[in-house]
């Protein structure tokens, strides 16, 4: 990181997550953001821990990322049974959100990346509701083919021209890490990945149910909604998780 400092935390199953509470993470990124530092925000969750053991990019993408979130429930559950007893899950949706909440108070912009133009306008919509004086900077889908060096060039110089202090980017895992990773040091703004935050907050696509997010049972949620999509990514990557978790528990119990 450009300041020398370090956030606590510690690895889960290998990625490196940040330990911190609600407060302290919003006022870090308050701050990041009040001097549009060229920085980015990963939110990891099961999937993103397990497929960066064998994406060799997403894994560069997390070690050399300003902040990784513990999006998943699992995730916050391992950092404390290692040793940040009061970490709480911090989704990218709620980060979202909550961010927003007071960038509006400060009269701060907002820059939105992904998704399609349909959702984007719903998002926009409901956020206008939900988020009274939320200023947005601009919002752009881009294209699922790879942009060329011309049009990226475009996005960032319009990214940048936008004002905007924060770029939030619901591109998927892990092509939205690799692209914060490829646009650090050129997007004068605080990046964050927040997957399908984007879809869930403009209500095209369902939410559990809070006790559902409280209980640790989101993912259930979302894979009983898309099946035939989620089921190995859930099934598979849960399972891997768990072995790892397994793993790394025994493995501290029995050096401690």
């Amino acid at each position: 990181m450009e300041s020398g400092h370090v956030l606590p935390g510690t690895k889960v199953l290998g990625a490196r997550v940040t330990a911190l509470g609600w407060r302290e993470t919003l006022d870090v990124l308050a701050g990041w953001a009040a001097h549009r530092e060229s920085r980015y925000v990963c939110v990891s969750n099961v999937h993103m821990v397990v497929t960066a053991q064998k994406d060799a990019m997403l894994a560069e993408a997390m070690r050399m990322a300003d902040m990784c979130t513990p999006d998943g429930a699992p995730i916050a559950w391992m950092l404390r049974r290692l040793g940040f007893d009061r970490q709480p899950r911090i989704s990218g949706t709620e980060l979202m959100l909550a961010y927003f909440r007071e960038a509006a108070q400060r009269g701060e912009s907002v820059f939105l990346l992904g998704s399609t133009e349909q959702t984007l306008a719903a998002l926009v919509s409901a956020l206008g509701q939900r988020v009274p004086g939320l200023r947005v900077a601009g919002a752009y889908s881009p294209p699922f083919r790879p942009a060329s060096e011309l049009e990226d060039a475009a996005l960032v110089d319009h990214i940048n021209d936008s004002g905007a202090r924060t770029v939030w980017v619901s591109l998927g895992c892990p092509k939205q890490e690799k692209w914060m990773l490829a646009h650090r040091g050129r997007v004068r703004a605080v990046m964050f990945g927040v997957g399908a935050a984007f879809d869930f907050v403009a209500g095209a696509k369902p939410r559990a149910p809070q006790w559902m997010q409280k209980a640790g049972l989101e993912w259930l949620h979302r894979f009983a909604s898309e099946p035939g999509r989620l089921w190995k990514r859930y099934l598979v990557t849960n399972t891997l998780f768990l072995l790892g978790a397994a793993r790394q528990l025994v493995f501290r119990r029995s050096k401690g």
